[in-house]
């Protein structure tokens, strides 16, 4: 197939050896990563505790939990706002640069994390209140760093091990996820060494100590520190080669600028530039038939595998103390105090993030640039529907005791292939599939797909689970499908995203202008190979 003339800068990025810069910028666009997950996740850990603090009425019975329409609100609302700002971020990405709207993303999230730590008042509407408006601009914020930090990753890696890069950088949530967990225990057991409180059924009232206020605040506020760190260096990097010379047309300054990354010269090669801006495959939109017919079935690949992931991802994730507690690895709340329980809920979690969540993640890295990241996704999608089934269908069976351990180990297996799977290649490659021109939108737009999946899984997850069985769910909380029944679904959906990925194309050792179809001659663009080739539509 025919191939026009690539850039020199473009080139030179291409072949560059892996270098100290490679990992400046990993780390740099990691560790918002870091606090992206970290904010998301650690509210899970602390949803019951808010529920005994606030809604335990006086003389109690039982421990407060959350109303239904307050639990759906705080543990959702974030990915209401990571979905727009997926949208607007990787939007503004493409039309006022990365570098230019990087920064910005990480103020937002550092100053909501903070903010999502205090409150206006202190009844348990203005708290919620308080929180969920905060928890919002956060997820604005993480919306954001989604588009802007895989284009920027991609935009400065080389062709060789660009797929473990971007990987690398969306490992981190593997790690934020872990020291959610981490910071849990170690503010709920510095809490509980102090104040000593007894359990419910011993204590309602001395179970719940006033001082156990302050540790969901701690909890939430700790996640902008690393992120906030980072802040000079992410205002030190250039802007990416890609968007200075195709999209702001300026070869000379993306020449310059990488000149100094690689520590090379770099020849500026503007009349190379002045060819590629004039070929109409540089000039068509989103919302046109050239881009529908070339990009069209990739976006939908892309779009549908991330949101039906996302729908299992988050479920588990989100929900995955209510799972524990109903295979009685946490016990009872009324057994507990509240603070005891943030403890036992983040053990938890942080066993999951430390066997399964995390190895995945790295597993990925490792290997995403020898097999393919079309294989691992298609892997991991069946292997999720495999070990999610073998949990659904017999859940009886390790519902009991002896065979908790079991159950662990499975569920722990379903997150290990999530991570060594779909839900590191659905971020990695949208970054790399669509021209440069539009690539941090069509992420973006990906990325919003995938929340939507999580906002489903979030504010669906917590309805359908519920028992029929009165007795056996929350208090205020209507009828579901059950445990069982809900797990069934997300096998299915798993399977069904194994589907989709056909209409993924792989990318593994092709420069991005190949990859994304840009530098082929114009009379090659009719071409339509299968979803597995990336030269395929």
């Amino acid at each position: 197939m025919a191939k026009a003339k690539q850039l020199e800068v473009l080139n030179a990025l291409d072949v560059a050896k892996t270098q100290w810069y490679h990992f400046t910028a990993i780390i740099i666009a990691g560790m918002g990563f870091f606090t992206d997950a970290y904010d998301l996740f650690s509210i899970s850990l602390v949803t019951k505790l808010l529920g005994r603090l606030y809604y335990t009425h006086p003389n109690p019975t039982h421990p407060g939990t959350l109303p239904i329409n307050v639990s759906a609100a705080v543990n959702g609302v974030a990915l209401c706002g990571t979905l727009a700002g997926q949208l607007f971020f990787g939007w503004l990405g493409d039309k006022l640069g990365r570098k230019k709207v990087y920064g910005l993303t990480l103020v937002m999230m550092v100053f909501s994390s903070l903010a999502s730590g205090l409150s206006f008042g202190n009844t348990a509407k203005s708290v919620m209140t308080t929180l969920c408006f905060f928890r919002f601009w956060l997820g604005f914020g993480i919306g954001g760093d989604y588009p802007l930090s895989a284009t920027i990753m991609s935009e400065y890696a080389n062709k060789k091990t660009r797929g473990a890069f971007i990987a690398a950088v969306f490992a981190m949530q593997g790690v934020g996820i872990l020291v959610s967990g981490v910071v849990s225990l170690i503010v709920s057991s510095g809490f509980e060494a102090r104040f000593k409180p007894p359990t419910f059924e011993e204590d309602p009232a001395g179970s719940l100590t006033p001082e156990a206020d302050y540790i969901w605040r701690v909890i939430l506020m700790f996640g902008a520190f690393p992120a906030g760190a980072t802040y000079y260096y992410r205002m030190q990097m250039p802007e990416t080669a890609r968007y200075t010379a195709l999209v702001a047309q300026n070869a000379k300054l993306a020449a310059a600028d990488m000149s100094k990354v690689l520590q090379t010269d770099i020849g500026a090669d503007e009349d190379r530039l002045a060819d590629i801006v004039k070929d109409k495959k540089q000039q068509f939109g989103l919302f046109s038939k050239e881009f529908a017919r070339i990009y069209g079935l990739r976006l939908i690949g892309t779009t549908t595998t991330w949101f039906l992931l996302d729908i299992a991802f988050y479920s588990q994730n989100l929900f995955q103390k209510d799972i524990f507690t109903s295979i009685g690895w946490i016990p009872n709340a009324s057994k507990m105090s509240a603070v005891r329980e943030v403890y036992k809920v983040a053990r938890a979690q942080t066993l999951i993030a430390l066997c399964g969540t995390v190895p995945g993640y790295w597993f990925t890295v490792a290997l995403i640039d020898v097999i393919g990241r079309w294989i691992i996704q298609l892997m991991g999608f069946l292997m999720m529907t495999i070990f999610m089934f073998a949990i659904a269908f017999p859940y009886s069976y390790w519902s009991q005791r002896e065979h908790r351990i079991g159950f662990i180990v499975m569920y722990g297996l379903t997150f290990f292939f999530a991570n060594f799977g779909p839900n590191a290649t659905t971020f990695v490659v949208p970054a790399e599939v669509f021209p440069a021109r539009l690539r941090s939108t069509c992420h973006g737009i990906s990325a919003a797909a995938g929340k939507a999946g999580a906002i489903v899984g979030a504010f669906g997850f917590v309805y359908a689970s519920q028992e029929k069985d009165p007795a056996k769910r929350d208090a205020g909380y209507p009828a579901g499908i059950g445990k069982k029944n809900s797990l069934i679904v997300l096998g299915v959906i798993n399977f069904i995203g194994m589907l989709f990925t056909f209409l993924v194309p792989e990318a593994k050792g092709l420069s991005l202008e190949e990859a994304a179809n840009e530098n082929q001659e114009e009379e090659e663009t009719n071409v339509v190979g299968n979803s597995a080739n990336v030269s395929s539509v």
